[in-house]
C-alpha cells in the first residue's frame, strides 16, 4: 500500500483527524478537506488514489461530488452516510460510489474497508487474460481500462467496469448475485445482494439499446444473469 493517497472529506475535523490517524497506521499518505469545493479542487488537483467522502457537505455534497467526480476520473469513492435506508445507498451506489459507510462508524471498519478496495484494485490490474476483447459493436480494453460500444467510449465506473469484465470474459455462463459479489467486490463486501443489481442496472442503461429489453446482460429468474454478447 505503500505511496497510495487517500483523500478524507467531512466538515466535522474530529472525524477527519480519527480517521487520518488510522489510514496513517497503515501507512497511507492523507489529504483532508472539509467542504465540498475544497473537496472538488484536491481531487482535481491532489490525484488521490482512493478517496472517504461524506455525503452532508457545506457547499457542494457528496452526492454531486460523486456524480462531478464519475465524469471525470474513475477514483474509488467510499461514502460516508447518516441515511440508513436501502434507498439512500442505492442513491449513492447509482451515483458511481464503490462503498458505503454508515455513520456513526468504526474508524477500523473503514480502514479494514479501504484496504479492501486497494486489494481489489491491485487484483484487478494483475488479472490475466486477453488485452482486449470484441463482441459484436462491444470492446472493452482491459490494459486501458476502456469501453467502446459503436466505437465510442462508454464511460464506466471501477465496479461496472470490473463486472462487465468478469462477465464477458466468460460469455453465457450463468453468475449468481453471490458469484458477483465475491468476484467484484470481495469475499470481505458486507453490503447487500441489491447493490449487484443496481450496478447491472447502471450498466445496461450504458450498454444496451433499450435497457427494458437487454440483448447483452440477461436476467436468469432465480439464478442470477449472464453476458451474451448480443447473440441472443
Amino acid at each position: 500500500m505503500a505511496n497510495k493517497r487517500v483523500l478524507i472529506v467531512d466538515d466535522d475535523a474530529k472525524i477527519v483527524e480519527l480517521v487520518k490517524m488510522y489510514l496513517a497506521r497503515d501507512g497511507y499518505g492523507v489529504l483532508a478537506a472539509y467542504d465540498g469545493n475544497t473537496a472538488l479542487k484536491l481531487a482535481r488537483e491532489g490525484h488521490p488514489d482512493l478517496i472517504v467522502l461524506d455525503i452532508m457537505l457545506p457547499g457542494v455534497d457528496g452526492l454531486e461530488i460523486c456524480r462531478i467526480l464519475r465524469e471525470e476520473s474513475s477514483v474509488p469513492i467510499i461514502l460516508l452516510t447518516a441515511k440508513t435506508t436501502e434507498q439512500d445507498r442505492i442513491i449513492g451506489l447509482d451515483l458511481g460510489a464503490d462503498d458505503y459507510v454508515t455513520k456513526p462508524f468504526s474508524p477500523k471498519e473503514l480502514a479494514a474497508r479501504v484496504r479492501a478496495v486497494f486489494r481489489r484494485t491491485a487484483a484487478d490490474a494483475q488479472e490475466m487474460g486477453p488485452e482486449e476483447l470484441k463482441f459484436g459493436k462491444l470492446t472493452i480494453n482491459f490494459l486501458k481500462h476502456e469501453a467502446y460500444l459503436n466505437s465510442k467510449s462508454i464511460n464506466l465506473t471501477p465496479v461496472e467496469f470490473k463486472l462487465l469484465g468478469v462477465m464477458i470474459r466468460d460469455p453465457n455462463r450463468v453468475f449468481s448475485r453471490g458469484q458477483l459479489i465475491e468476484k467484484v467486490l470481495g469475499y470481505d463486501f458486507e453490503g447487500f445482494d441489491r447493490t449487484i443489481d443496481v450496478h447491472i442496472l447502471n450498466l445496461r442503461r450504458k450498454l444496451e439499446p433499450d435497457a427494458s429489453h437487454p440483448v447483452y446482460i440477461k436476467t436468469i429468474y432465480g439464478s442470477g444473469y449472464k453476458f451474451t454478447g448480443g447473440s441472443e
